[in-house]
């Protein structure tokens, strides 16, 4: 009994939900890469986006939506504290013997203006909102039918993705820089990754749920 988690949790909602903590926290830093998959530009924060969007079906499909959607309203913790601490960090005094290119670097890779915290926030709340909503709804319709678990997380989240893209891109750099060649190949990216990875994701995490469950059981 020592090993399991807390009398009314289940397994896997926890291992999930510290799971999900995570990559709340880690998606803003690993945003600040730009990768190229042959023909795809994408910043390498929508790995652990498209993480948040699997956890977060994950459990609306074996623990119900409004769990999901407390799972993602519990997420704002960490993501707002990350900011906060990152945003402090930066503002402390450099040790004058910290490894020089270091130095320069840690601030412009992690330091981001409020205008582009805001974005990240607010497009982190919407999209994530709105996988769930679909997910669930797609989840309600599925009885009876043919619309399996990889399909209906692929639908969500390449729709919660592209949400996602035209709402930080828009908040962060409209007025800035043109946005609308910049969000066509993010959102492009995004929906291509979607229906790639989500379904292999998905499959996986909700049959490792299922065993973890039915262990404590």
């Amino acid at each position: 009994m020592a090993n399991t988690p807390a009398p009314g949790i289940p397994r896997s909602l926890f291992i999930f939900t510290v799971l999900y903590g995570g990559m709340v926290c880690i998606a803003g830093v690993l945003g600040s890469k730009q990768v190229a998959l042959g023909p795809l530009a994408v910043e390498a924060g929508i790995f652990p986006f498209l993480l948040l969007v699997v956890l977060s079906s994950t459990v609306s499909e074996l623990h119900g939506a409004e769990t999901a959607n407390r799972l993602v309203r519990f997420g704002f913790i960490p993501l707002v504290t990350a900011i906060l601490l990152i945003w402090l960090v930066i503002q402390l005094p450099t040790d004058a013997g910290m490894y020089e290119p270091a130095k320069e670097a840690f601030p412009i890779v992690l330091g981001q203006s409020w205008r582009l915290m805001g974005a990240g926030i607010l497009a982190y709340g919407v999209s994530q909102f709105l996988n769930v909503a679909i997910f669930s709804r797609l989840q309600s319709s599925a009885r009876g039918s043919g619309l399996w678990l990889a399909g209906r997380a692929a639908i969500a989240s390449a729709i919660s993705q592209i949400v996602d893209t035209l709402i930080f891109i828009t908040v962060s750099f409209y007025g800035v820089r043109p946005i609308g060649d910049l969000i066509l190949g993010q959102a492009l990216a995004k929906v291509v990754l979607s229906v790639v990875l989500v379904p292999l994701l998905i499959t996986l995490l909700v049959t490792l749920g299922r065993r973890l469950d039915a262990r404590v059981a």
